[in-house]
C-alpha cells in the first residue's frame, strides 16, 4: 500500500510516495534528508524552514521505525546522522579484501557508505548477513 504525501519544498509542491524512498537520514540539528525516487534530487528538510513538511516525514520515519523494519531495513549512525535504508534497494555492495570494508552506495543519489568492521560493526554485521543471505555467498 502506498503512502503518498505532499510536501512542499524550496517553493514547490511534491505528490511523492514515501514507500518509495529507500533511504533518509537524520541530522543532529534536526535536518531530515532523502531523495526522491527515480532522480538524484535530494530533498532537506530543516524544521524551522519546513515545519509541516519536516513533520510530516519525521512521522513517517517514526512510524516506519516503530513496527519492525525487517531484515532488509537498515537503521544506523554514520557521518553524524542517523541513517535508515532499504537494503532490497542497493544494487552493489564493494568489499576491500585486506580491510574488510563494505561500501555502498545510496539509492537514487551518489552518496557512498562506507563500513568498517570496528567502527561500524553492528550495522556491518547486518549488511553481511544480508549480502549472505540475498547472494547465497559470503564477502571475503
Amino acid at each position: 500500500m502506498a503512502s503518498w504525501v505532499k510536501i512542499i519544498f524550496e517553493r514547490d509542491i511534491y505528490a511523492i510516495d514515501l514507500d518509495r524512498v529507500s533511504a533518509f537520514a537524520s541530522a543532529p540539528n534536526g535536518k531530515i534528508t532523502f531523495w526522491l525516487p527515480n532522480s538524484s534530487i535530494p530533498i532537506v528538510l530543516s524544521p524551522q524552514t519546513h515545519s509541516e513538511s519536516h513533520q510530516i516525514i519525521q512521522s513517517y520515519i517514526e512510524q516506519r521505525t516503530g513496527y519492525s523494519l525487517g531484515a532488509h531495513w537498515l537503521k544506523m549512525n554514520y557521518d553524524r546522522c542517523e541513517y535508515l535504508i532499504d537494503l532490497n534497494s542497493i544494487s552493489t555492495f564493494c568489499c576491500e579484501p585486506n580491510s574488510k570494508k563494505i561500501t555502498f552506495w545510496l539509492p537514487d543519489s551518489t552518496t557512498p557508505i562506507v563500513l568498517h568492521p570496528q567502527a561500524h560493526a553492528e550495522a556491518y554485521k547486518q549488511v553481511m548477513d544480508y549480502i549472505e543471505k540475498t547472494i547465497g555467498d559470503s564477502m571475503p
